[in-house]
């Protein structure tokens, strides 16, 4: 089945959030900008993009289930598919595809996504164009990806590959960014992922995380450093108290970042 990944509303999306992790490790603030206006207009909750998407995700996120509750899902999942207004989901497609041509460029589309292939057979179920034929094998091994195989006796079809793929690009990722730290990864995971839920998670991670920061922070400001440094981190502490007290912004994203590195080195705890 020849597949138009521009028109996969899912491949569009994991294109923005790596091109958006990639302006954000390589410092790169217009682009980052940029994507992230991209996704907030297109993929803010209640649009058509991303009631969409939250049907790829059933499809694609769900594991470890019977046979017949993955049948049932997969059928109630097709019908929700079917009320979405296949014109209106077009033209928020062709928009969006304006707005990374023009904003971020169309080489964004070589962008490596690892679970492509599972995509496309999802698109392809979605597609009331597919042959009966081609739908069919991709429900019964979208069927057999989400059941409980240690029942059914019966191996992915698609799982190895993606695990192949993914695993290489994680390989290729962690090498290329190997300096970031444990706790910046998982901010940034938590940065990214926030367009999907309005920003719920990311808020609760960083009440958390601002509350480990401070109290380190305060830790190292009251230990033998030189006025200076002592002066500074003070600095900081003021920053992360007055960042409880409102809403955050895309530049505080920096600064958290930085803040993360500080502690590390003033302290060594991660």
């Amino acid at each position: 089945m020849k597949h138009n990944k521009k028109r996969n509303t899912a491949f569009i999306y994991e294109t923005l959030v790596r091109e958006l992790t990639k302006a954000i490790v390589s410092k790169d603030n217009d682009r980052k900008q940029k994507t992230v206006a991209i996704l907030k207009e297109y993929f803010a909750p209640n649009t058509v993009l991303a009631q969409e998407l939250e049907l790829y995700r059933t499809l694609l996120e769900t594991t470890n289930i019977h046979s017949k509750i993955a049948e049932r899902l997969l059928c109630e999942t097709k019908e929700a598919h079917q009320r979405l207004n296949e014109n209106t989901i077009f033209d928020a497609q062709s928009r969006v595809i304006a707005a990374i041509n023009k904003g971020l460029g169309k080489e964004s589309w070589a962008t490596f996504i690892p679970n492509f292939k599972s995509l496309a057979s999802i698109s392809g179920i979605f597609n009331l164009k597919t042959s009966v034929k081609t739908r069919v094998l991709f429900e019964q091994a979208i069927v057999d990806r989400m059941s409980d195989e240690r029942h059914l006796g019966v191996p992915s079809k698609l799982q190895p590959l993606d695990n192949l793929t993914y695993s290489s690009f994680i390989k290729k990722f962690n090498h290329k960014f190997a300096p970031l730290l444990h706790e910046q990864k998982e901010f940034l995971n938590r940065y990214i992922t926030s367009f999907a839920d309005d920003g719920f998670e990311l808020r609760l991670y960083l009440n958390e995380e601002i509350s480990r920061l401070k109290g380190l922070l305060n830790e190292a400001a009251v230990a033998e450093l030189e006025p200076l440094i002592s002066q500074k981190v003070t600095g900081v502490v003021e920053y992360l108290e007055n960042f409880r007290k409102r809403e955050s912004t895309d530049g505080d994203l920096g600064k958290i970042l930085k803040t993360q590195e500080l502690v590390r080195e003033l302290t060594g705890h991660d």
